[in-house]
């Protein structure tokens, strides 16, 4: 008899996984399981409820909500759908969340009001979309700032009267036949998009990188075959669901028929509480900002660790004092570094279990399967030897389709079948690869890529700025922060405050400048700015060391 096709869509494996791990958890939070079966039947009664409110197959549908079991659903839903599930950072302020409303061609979202004193995301929602508050029918909506924008579905109570409630909602989705939602899952087809997952790029908005079906759980399952992954382990993620490094283990672990662990909000206390109590096998922190936290929590030495065997600690692009304290901490556990990016459906290297504590701890690892690496020199093209820097260049059937709506953007980075990252790499004479920078005016603020270009294009709004320019400068905590170099139009004053106060509420926190300073005359190539002498001459100012 034949073996079984591999399952390469989304919806497919939920229902695979829940039809043979019924009974076991699939998610673990910190104050609720929830069982294959549950996480099944609620994504399903999503999806008859996408299908109730006029969803068709290859709609974009975003959810707008912090990590909880429902964003796990919906997600989940929207594919059993056929729809494309659009993940949106929770951070993103009014104007990023406009942007992308209307960009992604939402035709619903999924979110909820007031989840903290400082995030209401029913008030940025009405920020982002101004006309939204006069809205008169939910079902229906039509909005200037967003036109293919139908419906914003409300979790929680209380629900203003523009927003339509879970309720209602779900209500609908029950005079929806099951077989319905059966055969949207079946009409899906590997090669078909799943995820739009916004990034930063050198542009000043971020792009939606398109992610097939396939590439999503085949990067996953090829980390789960590098990362020797079984029905029996228990893999902990700190990071948020919306960001791919949340996405990617959680889909590993599910095809499997493991338990996805994780936590709502990141605090080291409550995340090494819950490390210990139900015994994760494999951990994902993945960040520096993370990785600092745990291991300076005081609970962190008393903590049973033992069950850990694996943890992605990316040591190799970390500060040298958190390695030697985790690995004392942790001699048992087997620490792997990892390159990757969005654009990759997440991992493209990580370390094999089998390579030695120098490679494991100093590089970022081997490619994973399917997955073509080259180092090429950036002016040239030409193919860079052993240990010689130059820009990672990736191929395989788990890349990105592409940008959406954004085919100049495309072509930029996909050519003649290879995705230009714009980073720098090298790979040593063992085939281990290593990350050292980026090509890309980007910042890599404690894990959240951020263009420099928003920001100064943010700064630039500002009646008194003629010009900005933003660099990223060493800091021990994010490893870089953005930093604003500004020149005035004349007869124009600011100060470095009201200039930052200017980007609060509009840009995410991470992605406000630390520093401003006024320039009056810009560093000159033949034809740009130099910005490397801006940062260099910042640093020197404060004193602060070049990053390693």
């Amino acid at each position: 008899m034949a073996a079984e096709a591999p399952i390469y869509t989304l919806g497919a494996l939920l229902r695979s996984s829940a039809a043979s791990h019924a009974d076991s958890p699939a998610l673990i939070f910190p104050d609720r399981k929830v069982s294959y079966r549950q996480l099944n039947e609620s994504a399903r009664a999503w999806a008859r409820t996408f299908i109730a409110l006029g969803i068709k197959p290859g709609d974009n549908v975003g959810i707008l909500l912090t990590t909880r079991p429902e964003f796990v659903e919906l997600l989940f839903g929207i594919v059993m759908a056929g729809a494309v599930a659009v993940p949106v950072n929770a951070r993103y302020q009014a104007s990023e969340l406009g942007f992308l409303v209307r960009d992604a061609d939402l035709v619903l979202m999924v979110t909820t009001g007031r989840v903290a004193d400082s995030l209401d995301f029913g008030e940025r929602l009405v920020a982002a979309l101004p006309s939204l508050r006069h809205a008169d029918d939910p079902r229906n909506l039509s909005l200037d700032e967003a036109p293919k924008l139908r419906s914003i579905i409300c979790l929680d109570q209380p629900c203003p009267s523009y927003l339509l409630s879970a309720g209602g909602a779900l209500d609908a989705g029950r005079q929806v036949d099951e077989a319905q939602v059966d055969a949207r899952i079946d009409a899906v087809v590997p090669q078909d998009v799943g995820l739009i997952l916004y990034t930063s790029g050198t542009t000043a908005n971020p792009k939606g990188a398109l992610i097939r079906h396939r590439a999503q759980v085949g990067n996953s399952r090829n980390l789960g075959i590098r990362y020797e992954v079984t029905g029996a382990d228990k893999v902990w993620s700190p990071l948020p669901i919306f960001h791919i490094a949340g996405i990617l283990p959680m889909v590993m672990i599910l095809d499997k028929g493991g338990a996805y662990m994780t936590i709502p909000h990141f605090e080291a206390g409550a995340a090494l509480e819950m490390l210990g109590r139900e015994k994760a096998t494999i951990a994902y922190p993945s960040f520096v900002t993370i990785m600092q936290d745990l291991i300076t929590h005081p609970t962190f030495k008393d903590t049973d660790l033992a069950s850990l065997r694996v943890m992605n600690s990316n040591f190799a692009v970390q500060p040298a004092w958190i390695k030697e304290a985790v690995t004392a901490a942790m001699p048992h556990t087997i620490q792997v570094g990892t390159y990757g990016l969005t654009e990759a459906a997440g991992t493209v290297s990580t370390s094999r279990l089998s390579d030695s504590y120098e490679q494991r701890t100093g590089r970022c690892g081997v490619p994973l399967d399917e997955w073509e690496v080259r180092i090429v020199d950036v002016e040239s093209g030409r193919d860079c030897g052993v240990d010689e820097r130059g820009e990672i260049v990736v191929r395989g059937p788990n890349m990105l389709k592409g940008y959406y709506n954004a085919p100049d953007k495309t072509a930029e980075v996909i050519r003649n079948g290879w995705f230009h990252t714009g980073d720098i790499g090298s790979i040593d004479a063992d085939g281990q690869m290593m990350f050292h920078g980026r090509t890309k005016d980007m910042l890599k603020v404690g894990g959240e890529n951020v263009a420099a270009a928003e920001i100064e294009a943010m700064l630039q709004t500002h009646p008194a700025v003629k010009l900005a320019q933003v660099v990223g400068i060493p800091h021990d905590r994010y490893v870089e922060v953005p930093a604003a170099f500004v020149e005035l139009a004349e007869g124009h004053s600011a100060t470095e405050d009201e200039l930052i106060q200017h980007c609060r509420g509009q840009l995410a926190s991470f992605k406000l400048p630390r520093h401003v300073r006024m320039v009056s005359e810009w560093p000159m190539s033949t034809s740009k700015i130099q910005k490397f002498r801006l940062r260099s001459q910042l640093i020197e100012e404060l004193g602060k060391g070049e990053a390693a």
